[in-house]
């Protein structure tokens, strides 16, 4: 298998970069041998990925990495974006106060919020089918068109904004505002990723610590 951590100089501010860790370490769990491939906003990014993974960045970086990445057609890939990443997957994005093209991947605007989102998150996920928790730190609101499906709804925290949501699904793209990064914290979520790229279910493995800390975290959601 291969990961594809895309652009993690401009888009891992935050330490989105361990979900790809998560994923390689729960497909060795499952027999899988998985490989992290790192690209640069220089590279050429490759066709051949099984899941391309996006994270958070601030705002010069966000563009930077949103006109590299021009001209790649994500449509039918497995894809987990994260904050200013999924924000550039949508029609259009606030940055330096200017809106800024997105690539049109999900049908969805974002625009400056009220304030800016910081603090803890919870969402209940029908998508992956548990709580997901994480931590959210952006001044954007996403308005997901008609049709969209959201990640999940909001139980605390703002996630895409005044909408009660979080996040959007359009087949095998998935986008959040949950940092954490989200796969450590929540491993449901890490093996539909890997479900999805390999196109059948997969076992629940053994990984007590991983459960563990998912548990304790939902368990203080508040």
């Amino acid at each position: 298998m291969k990961i594809v951590r895309i652009h993690n100089e401009l888009l891992g501010t935050y330490g989105d970069r361990g979900n790809a860790d998560v994923l390689a370490y729960r497909a060795g769990l499952n027999g899988i041998s998985a490989d992290v491939v790192d690209i640069s906003y220089r590279d050429v990014v490759p066709g051949d990925g099984d899941i391309y993974l996006l994270g958070g960045a601030e705002d010069a970086a966000q563009v930077l990495s949103c006109e590299a990445l021009r001209g790649f057609d994500f449509k039918d890939c497995v894809v987990l974006a994260v904050c200013a990443g999924f924000q550039i997957l949508g029609n259009s994005y606030f940055a330096g106060g200017v809106k800024q093209n997105g690539l049109g991947v999900i049908d969805m605007e974002t625009v400056p919020g009220a304030s800016r989102f910081v603090g803890d998150i919870a969402i209940e996920s029908d998508v992956v089918g548990v709580t997901l928790t994480g931590f959210e730190n952006h001044g954007g609101e996403t308005n997901l068109a008609g049709g969209i499906t959201p990640l999940g709804g909001v139980i605390t925290g703002m996630g895409n904004g005044t909408s009660g949501v979080d996040g959007a699904v359009v087949g095998n793209v998935f986008g959040t505002y949950l940092h954490g990064p989200v796969l450590a914290r929540n491993p449901e979520f890490a093996d539909l990723l890997l479900e999805c790229a390999i196109g059948h279910a997969l076992p629940r493995v053994s990984d007590p610590i991983a459960d563990e800390y998912a548990q304790w975290r939902r368990a203080s959601i508040k």
